[in-house]
């Protein structure tokens, strides 16, 4: 733990280099830890910037939005208006990539209007060991990514947001919809908000981590927690969400056994 307090000093000691700051905020614990560090640190010459569009759960904006609030943080959300763009829609495995390209080109514009000169999101030294596309169009915009120039591994973050207070230290990662919809099936705003409507609900009858893979065909693949999965072991539990999902738009309901897990559409 000696070496992340180092760490979290060295952030701040870089963030304190900058003559201002935007920080992408997508309202989870990596992303919510640099916003805060950056806000204790600059204060009011840090802005947060959220891209907000179907891709994106109503309850993670409600997040979002009462995050700021209470923290005091000036904050933009813009919309992201992917159905223009045809290869996002089309859903290629280089999707990531196309995506936070355009996310990029957002931040740049929000970041010139507002006379903010460096850009930066939450990016961790543990994502450079999974297939993220997406951290590559990032960097080729030129944004900044603070957490891996000072090492930080999500463990020690998830440790240190504890410490420093943030509410949220333990919530569980939630990236786009979109990364529940297998390669090469089309995005669209039906799909989409199926997903959402299906994991709102397995989160409402006590599951905490939970993605619902939507395959080809209709198929609903569920994934939660491994030590949440004898929570199916209930057969009117498992009528209840079969029945459930059904009635959302899925043709077939499924239960992944090994679980959880990032990247599992990869």
């Amino acid at each position: 733990m000696h070496t992340a307090r180092k760490k979290l000093e060295e952030l701040r000691r870089r963030i304190e280099e900058k003559e201002n700051l935007l920080v992408a905020f997508s309202g989870g614990v990596d992303s919510g830890f640099l916003l805060t560090v950056a806000h204790e640190v600059l204060g009011e010459k840090v802005m947060a910037v959220t891209i907000d569009s179907e891709l994106f759960p109503r309850r993670e904006l409600e997040h979002v939005k009462s995050f700021l609030n209470h923290m005091g943080i000036k904050y933009k959300i813009f919309q992201f208006l992917w159905q223009r763009n045809g290869d996002f829609v089309r859903n290629p495995y280089n999707r990531c990539y196309i995506c936070k390209k355009y996310f990029s080109q957002i931040l740049n514009e929000v970041a010139a209007a507002a006379g903010i000169t460096t850009i930066a999101e939450g990016v961790t030294a543990s994502d450079l060991a999974k297939h993220r596309p997406g951290i590559a169009a990032s960097k080729e915009a030129g944004v900044w990514h603070p957490l891996v120039e000072v090492d930080m591994k999500k463990t020690e973050i998830r440790q240190i947001a504890k410490e420093i207070g943030l509410t949220f230290w333990d919530k569980p990662p939630n990236p786009c919809l979109a990364t529940r919809i297998a390669y090469e099936e089309k995005i669209t705003v039906e799909k989409l908000k199926m997903i959402e409507k299906a994991e709102d609900y397995l989160k409402d009858v006590g599951f905490r981590q939970v993605r619902v893979r939507l395959h080809r065909g209709g198929i609903a693949r569920i994934e939660v927690g491994k030590e949440e999965i004898e929570g199916f072991f209930d057969t009117k539990m498992l009528a209840d969400i079969c029945g459930k999902l059904k009635t959302l738009g899925f043709n077939y309901v499924t239960l992944d056994l090994e679980g959880y897990r990032t990247g599992s559409m990869n």
